[in-house]
């Protein structure tokens, strides 16, 4: 167990790449230096227009490389993919920690976020296929604390380095994410390639390498035995229904049309929380809390908060599960959107308000946006993550992962783009239409989300093949774990532990148990 967690932690800098590219822009965009550079020598600012450009070109590439990444997943393997983009992630570094203008800028930030889209998506996935299933839903959190914690990296070098009077201001905290696409590159060059990849692609002797691998155990041990015994069956079955195409993810074949539907939905939801509003409105809050705080401050206290608040999503994340992890965020966010915006507006953002009620609605607000980023990050920032990397079948998982990353990304883009503008006519009010987001994405969650926890991926498949609603399915059990407890109830224990299984027993055993529910072409 402990080579699969340090496997999965290398596989995981992914999220640091991803956190901190997003993170440091922004402190960037305010330096005098680069406004210089970017805008012209007697420039004071950067237009709303250039600011556009720079910041949705990342959002423009990681869409495509979120999409790209299904084909190299697929031909590369998942390691190679992961080496594959890092540099293609370096690379667009190399071209904007060199930039002397906007257009070699912002191409290098699209070439970057073709890397960070692809990273993504391919982390979760490969994650969702290493980790042992009990450690998967821990160690796919630790892709989020790693995402948080490259955003708060990046807001702590922007404190460090917006004093500086010259280029280094900003091309230090751009330059040293060549680091970061330097430590993933030569971290993928360890990592095990996926067994289930492997085991899809015929080659059953590297597969059982990679499980002993990840197993921390011999080639030959027991466990090792029951781990491909078990993907082998499932890879069969699915190899059985020849190459999948991407229709086949909106498939009536096991249920594939829900579960890419739920892929999709549990990200865009994610996007629609309205923490990254209070990112863009930190400053008006504390500034009238009278905190005299600047943006630099602000972001890196923000950052702060959510990089200690995700720590504890990796034991909730298994000990409460997928569901209610959704459900307590949504409401505990959507009360503190509620308060916080109603607050902000009759007390903040409306005229002939005292200086005191002011600096009163200022705090509370303050309290409601720690609340409210707390919330997120210990349970709506990881969670989708998670689902993301358990709930599709092999045959198609890079390509349904694709499809649920690039719609994080594509509304990542809608929001930064428009949220400003829609919070510049109506101010605080804003928070509202988040609040009523977060009461849709608990009933969505509610009616539609089963819980994956303590299952393989295997079972995951079963799971939804059963139909079972996902409102019961914390109680739902695998045909395995049912058949082993009657056995022992009819004193006809299976072997124990320390007995060999040969092969063909066990795979003549889960034929007779999945049967009713081999999917139908």
């Amino acid at each position: 167990m402990k080579k699969s967690i340090i496997f999965c932690l290398f596989a995981a800098f992914g999220g640091w790449l991803f956190g901190y590219d997003i993170g440091y822009i922004s402190g960037c965009l305010i330096m005098p230096d680069f406004i210089h550079q970017i805008q012209g020598p007697d420039a004071t600012a950067i237009t709303s227009h250039n600011q556009s450009i720079i910041t949705s070109l990342l959002s423009a590439g990681t869409f495509f490389g979120a999409i790209l990444q299904a084909f190299t997943s697929d031909r590369l393997g998942r390691k190679g993919s992961i080496l594959f983009w890092s540099v293609i992630f370096t690379i667009g570094v190399v071209v904007q920690v060199s930039t002397f203008g906007l257009a070699q800028l912002t191409a290098g930030r699209f070439v970057a976020g073709l890397g960070v889209g692809a990273l993504s998506a391919i982390v979760p996935l490969y994650i969702g296929e290493a980790a042992p299933k009990k450690l998967r839903g821990t160690l796919l959190v630790l892709y989020q604390v790693q995402i948080i914690s490259g955003l708060f990296l990046a807001y702590i070098v922007n404190l460090g380095t917006h004093h500086i009077a010259n280029s280094a201001s900003w091309r230090i905290p751009i330059g040293l994410q060549l680091i970061w696409g330097s430590v993933l590159m030569g971290g993928s060059l360890l990592l095990p390639e996926s067994p289930r990849y492997l085991l899809g692609k015929g080659e059953e002797k590297k597969a059982i390498k990679a499980i002993a691998m990840l197993n921390d155990c011999g080639i030959e041990d027991k466990l090792t035995e029951e781990v491909l015994n078990e993907m082998s069956y499932a890879v069969k079955i699915e190899n059985e229904g020849g190459k999948a195409g991407w229709l086949e993810c909106f498939s009536t074949r096991s249920r594939m049309w829900k579960r890419t539907l739920n892929g999709c939905m549990v990200q865009f939801l994610q996007q629609l929380n309205g923490q990254n509003f209070y990112y863009y409105y930190g400053p008006v809050f504390f500034e009238a809390a009278g905190t005299g705080l600047d943006a630099y401050s602000i972001q890196a206290i923000l950052g702060g908060i959510s990089l200690v608040m995700v720590l504890p999503a990796m034991w909730t994340i298994e000990h409460v599960g997928r569901r209610k992890s959704l459900l307590i965020g949504s409401l505990g966010q959507a009360v503190c959107a509620i308060i916080a915006g109603l607050v902000g507006h009759f007390y903040t953002d409306v005229g002939g308000v005292s200086e005191s009620k002011r600096q009163l609605g200022g705090n509370i607000m303050i309290a409601f946006a720690v609340f409210h980023v707390s919330l997120y990050s210990m349970f709506w920032g990881p969670t989708p993550w998670v689902l993301m990397g358990e709930t599709f079948p092999l045959r198609v998982r890079s390509k349904c992962i694709a499809l649920a990353a690039a719609t994080n990304w594509l509304w990542n883009f809608l929001l930064s783009y428009f949220s400003p503008l829609i919070a510049d006519d109506i101010g605080p009010l804003i928070l509202l239409v988040f609040c009523g987001c977060l009461v849709f994405a608990f009933v969505y969650v509610f009616f539609m989300i089963p819980e994956t926890r303590g299952i393989s991926l295997e079972e995951v498949d079963e799971l939804y093949r059963t139909k079972v609603h996902a409102w019961q399915s914390n109680s739902w059990v695998p045909s395995a774990q049912r058949n082993d407890t009657i056995e022992k109830m009819e004193g006809d224990p299976r072997p124990s532990e320390s007995t060999y299984v040969p092969p063909q027993v066990t795979e003549k055993k889960v034929t007779e148990q999945h049967v009713e529910n081999v999917p139908s072409e």
